[in-house]
């Protein structure tokens, strides 16, 4: 499994692509790492293949998404079977697979919330992205160009996921202060919370938003604790800032990784580079990569007091 990194499904807002660099400020070995923002926990799969902590929690608040990882990680088999029976079912329908996402969708929102169908909704949406509307029922559209991520394709992705964190993770849909409340000195906490645009208000992307100043507070009871950590939270795009810094109080490092170019900044012609901020917390400052040209890390910025 050698340059073999695996993933359940395209996720968007995932760190999978910005994996390798997030991890290059991370210790070699450490006891556990915990993500309250799991998502499909791209950064957990990640530090596990690398065979970099002993064990891991994954959470998130929205509870479908834990149980595909679990069951992801449990009982692949389990999962490859059921997602392929509802993946084959759309070849059925007479109108095509849109008519049949819509059918799984209504089944998904009126209670049927199987591992299965979580992940056929994901894997059929658009942009494999989230969206919930007013009354906390998945909205999202199906991506009308394809079929979602073939069973023979998933199947090595979650024989190789579940190799690497079966038996080492433990799985939670609480609130993320939560998640952190169980946190000791020797954890690694990495978060990529909602962004500040969506923190304090319900926004379609999310499940709940959350409040800047509960979020600050909450990581200065990190800081308190002697837990290290590393938060994703927004970046920039050109001369365009998204969100105002984390407060210098809480004595962290600031670096921008590079995402690459923007797509839409592409559309319109600009060909403009986005930059995600990753912040860590002074415990981990001496894991801090010297400049590295091919990963293009850049901008590093020291906002600690």
């Amino acid at each position: 499994m050698n340059g073999f990194v695996p993933h359940i499904v395209q996720y968007q807002g995932s760190k999978r692509i910005l994996a390798p660099q997030i991890l290059r400020y991370m210790p070699k070995q450490f006891e556990r790492l915990v993500e309250p923002f799991a998502g499909m926990a791209a950064i957990t799969i990640a530090v596990a293949r690398q065979e970099r902590a002993k064990e891991y929690v994954v959470n998130d608040v929205n509870g479908p998404l834990v149980d595909v990882l679990q069951s992801a990680v449990e009982t692949p088999e389990k999962l490859l079977s059921s997602y392929s029976a509802v993946w084959n079912e759309q070849f059925a329908y007479e109108q095509g697979s849109i008519e049949h996402y819509y059918k799984v969708r209504t089944e998904f929102n009126q209670g049927d919330q199987s591992p299965a169908k979580m992940l056929y909704l994901l894997a059929r949406c658009v942009k494999g992205s989230v969206r919930y509307g007013s009354n906390g029922q998945f909205n999202q559209s199906p991506d009308k160009r394809r079929n979602g991520t073939a069973p023979k394709t998933l199947k090595p992705n979650l024989e190789a996921i579940s190799y690497y964190l079966k038996g080492r993770a433990a799985f939670m849909k609480n609130d993320y202060r939560e998640v952190l409340e169980i946190t000791r000195p020797g954890d690694i906490v990495y978060m990529d919370p909602p962004y500040q645009g969506v923190s304090h208000v319900r926004d379609c992307r999310y499940l709940s938003g959350i409040d800047f100043q509960e979020f600050v507070e909450a990581i200065d009871g990190l800081n308190r604790k002697g837990v290290d950590f590393l938060i994703s939270y927004d970046g920039k795009c050109g001369n365009k800032q998204y969100g105002k810094d984390l407060p210098k109080e809480l004595g962290l490092q600031k670096v921008l990784l590079n995402a690459g170019t923007s797509s839409q900044s592409v559309l319109l012609g600009k060909k403009e580079i986005t930059y995600e901020a990753l912040y860590f917390s002074q415990g981990l400052k001496q894991y801090v990569p010297k400049p590295d040209a091919e990963l293009q890390y850049s901008l590093f910025e020291q906002i600690a007091v």
